[in-house]
């Protein structure tokens, strides 16, 4: 019979690429995860590794027994997810990974949610960019992500993973006070990002004309956020004078506020509060997909459906028009 656990530990050196990789993920050392993997192979009968350099390397057999080792494991957690759901109380932890705006804005009002109706549940959130989330759901390191799509630019499906969405959250054109002195007509103000008015093509193509001849806050290189605003500009005619570069958006607000930079803002920013910023429309109205992600293996899990829940009446309020 072999160990479930050493099985596991040969799925992650598939997934992760290096035996370090593994060990920091699980909380091992190295030389505990290579011995691990050395009495695999005993169990087996076959080689499992070759060296590769400075790595290792996956043996054709190795490869077979990956394919197993993974059905085998999502098998053991759609168990516990059956044994769970047969229980009354919703428990256990749940940990889940978000980006900024998300944890601003959804997170906070879920919590509240989910201490009201579960008590027992323990929920973990750490901030994680959604690549990162949605690899390290796959990977057994979280078991639930928010992540988002812009437009036009659906991610990559990892398989093993469902994804249900959330919110449609509307992306605005943010702007300092000086904008409204030189005719810049911005968004009806009201009390919430969420109850703003659509605007025009116009005065969409007015204000980012006046957006185009100031410095600008991007998130940094290589993030879907920044490659979709950076092609939005590109389409309006003129390339962005990228100043500032940072991944916290509250960082942007701080910027565009002070009349240093204007910049791309969705709505979930403002946790549904009244926005602190001129906001003006985006050619097209464009809304950027929230959505959440789970192992096929544990989205039936209680505790997961319960913050799934919680998750979606918290965004409900905060949601774009079209939501």
């Amino acid at each position: 019979m072999l160990e479930v656990r050493r099985l596991r530990l040969l799925v992650e050196l598939h997934r992760r690429g290096t035996l370090s990789a593994v060990a920091e993920a699980l909380s091992y050392s190295p030389s505990t995860v290579s011995q691990q993997l050395d009495q695999l192979e005993r169990e087996v009968g076959v080689t499992l590794l070759v060296p590769a350099g400075r790595r290792v390397q996956l043996t054709p057999q190795a490869e077979v027994l990956v394919e197993h080792a993974a059905v085998i494991l999502d098998r053991l957690e759609a168990a516990e997810a059956d044994v769970a759901r047969s229980l009354t109380d919703v428990g256990g932890t749940v940990r889940v990974a978000v980006f900024q705006s998300a944890a601003h804005a959804v997170v906070p009002r879920a919590l509240t949610t989910l201490s009201a109706e579960h008590p027992s549940l323990r929920i973990e959130i750490t901030e994680r960019e959604p690549e990162a989330g949605l690899f390290e759901v796959a990977a057994r390191d979280f078991d639930l992500v928010l992540a988002e799509q812009y437009p036009g630019r659906t991610r990559p499906r990892h398989p093993g993973l469902d994804l249900v969405p959330l919110a449609a959250d509307a992306i605005r054109l943010a702007l300092p006070a000086e904008a409204a002195a030189i005719g810049v007509t911005p968004l009806a103000q009201s009390n919430t990002a969420a109850d703003l008015a659509g605007g025009d093509a116009a005065s969409a193509d007015e204000a980012l004309a006046w957006a185009a001849t100031r410095p600008w806050v991007l998130e940094p290189r290589g993030t879907a956020s920044r490659e979709w605003a950076e092609q939005l500009c590109r389409s309006a005619g003129f390339e962005p004078d990228v100043r500032f570069e940072t991944a916290d958006l509250m960082a942007h607000i701080r910027l565009i506020e002070s009349g240093n930079a204007v910049g791309l803002l969705p709505d979930l920013v403002w946790a549904g509060d009244a926005p602190r910023l001129m906001l003006a429309a985006l050619p097209g109205d464009p809304h950027r997909e929230v959505f959440s992600s789970a192992r096929l293996a544990s989205a039936a899990r209680p505790a997961v459906v319960a913050v799934r829940s919680a998750l979606a009446r918290a965004a409900d309020p905060t949601a774009g028009p079209h939501a």
